[in-house]
């Protein structure tokens, strides 16, 4: 099942609970509309489940034919390829010609581009959890500058009356502001054995989706982290409890931000939410029950916990500030990815001949920029105060 009928099957789930809940406080025309709205989305599911079967259906159908196997071949075409790297020979012109028969072409400055099939594997494993790229605004780029122009947030007057006959005042017209980007590259160098490199397609391609996919989650979520505090620098809110987290989502935030906001924080920040209490005692997180590993704050807004190593405290060692991010991610911050991914090898880099490794270079490249610094707030609980 795709990511988009996993999210139906959420708001699926979540309706239900809804009409139950509305039809045990004996709304029961609340929960006549709630229930329209939950054959519309059911409906919606069915069509799109359909399609997706018939895809699938459509994917066997290929695998059947032989595309299955071309697919297996440019997989083992493309470790060949990094395995006559390392022995320092030409690689076999019918493994280039396969590899080759997939791609548009080589990056500009050399190297071997990552088949799309593997290439999208590693997208997938680089989106666990716990990857704040989930949360915020990713736009696929093909060029390596631009910019966008988007409308400035502002306050919203009412028109003026206007009496018979007479002349319509000026309004105020919209105003906006441009967002430039400029790709950088990053990458960095994995060094592997000669045993490894004599391992099997399979397991060499595994070791390596894994490897990258590690290292650009953790790529973008030092950039992510990077941002919001470059963001809520200065602006930091302090809280001792409930109220000030609630002030936050009622009257710091924008009423339109409020609605599709979440929370982001560390291991400390989730282990004081996680432990505070209502005044009927009870825990202000819940478990949401649509999704029994997800938590809620107040019922209300989904909880992204990271490591304290990556998202960290501020303030002291006696006195450290637990950070808790409110707001929306996704208007607030955009990615602008070129998702071109490359790889060079060698064996004579540093010290890998001594050592008999293989230095296998992965570079991509991206930027991250500020759209709406408003959309977040950053909270700071201050332990020992």
């Amino acid at each position: 099942m795709n990511k988009e009928l996993r999210e139906l099957l959420d708001k699926i789930n979540a309706k239900k609970q809804e009409v139950k809940n509305l039809v045990a406080e004996n709304k029961l025309e609340d929960a006549a509309k709630a229930k329209d709205e939950l054959k519309d989305l059911q409906a919606q599911f069915d069509l799109l489940y359909d399609l997706e079967k018939e895809e699938q259906q459509g994917m066997e159908n290929n695998a059947a034919s032989g595309n299955g196997e071309k697919a297996k071949n440019i997989v083992n075409a493309f470790v060949n390829i990094i395995k006559a790297g390392f022995k320092k020979q030409q690689p076999k012109a019918e493994d280039m010609e396969v590899f080759n028969s997939m791609k548009e072409g080589t990056e500009e400055d050399g190297g071997l581009t990552v088949p799309k099939d593997i290439s999208t594997k590693i997208k997938e494993l680089r989106r666990s959890d716990d990857a704040l790229e989930n949360l915020v605004n990713v736009e696929t780029v093909t060029t390596l500058s631009g910019s966008r122009v988007i409308e400035k947030h502002a306050d919203q007057t009412p028109f003026d009356n206007v009496e018979e006959e007479a002349e319509f005042p000026d309004v105020a017209t919209p105003q906006f502001e441009q967002i430039s980007y400029k790709v950088k590259k990053k990458g960095g160098i994995l060094k592997v054995t000669r045993e490894l490199l004599q391992d099997t397609a399979e397991n060499i391609m595994a070791y390596l989706r894994k490897w990258i996919a590690k290292k650009a989650k953790a790529t973008r979520n030092a950039l992510i982290v990077a941002k919001i505090n470059e963001i809520t620098a200065g602006k930091e809110v302090a809280v001792t409890g409930i109220d000030d987290l609630k002030d936050i989502f009622n009257v710091k935030l924008d009423p339109a931000i409020a609605v599709g906001s979440k929370v982001v924080t560390n291991q400390s920040g989730f282990n004081w939410l996680d432990k505070l209490k209502d005044s009927d005692g009870k825990y202000i997180l819940q478990p949401d029950p649509t999704k029994a590993t997800q938590m809620l704050l107040f019922g209300k807004y989904p909880i992204t916990k990271i490591s304290d190593k990556v998202l960290k405290n501020g303030g002291t060692e006696e006195t450290p500030k637990y950070p808790i991010i409110c707001g929306d991610l996704a208007e607030a911050i955009t990615i602008f990815d070129r998702e071109t991914l490359s790889i060079e090898i060698s064996t004579e880099a540093g010290e890998l001949w001594s050592k008999d490794q293989t230095g296998i270079k992965v570079r991509e490249r991206l930027d991250i920029q500020t759209v709406d610094p408003e959309a977040i707030i950053k909270a700071e609980f201050t332990k020992g105060e």
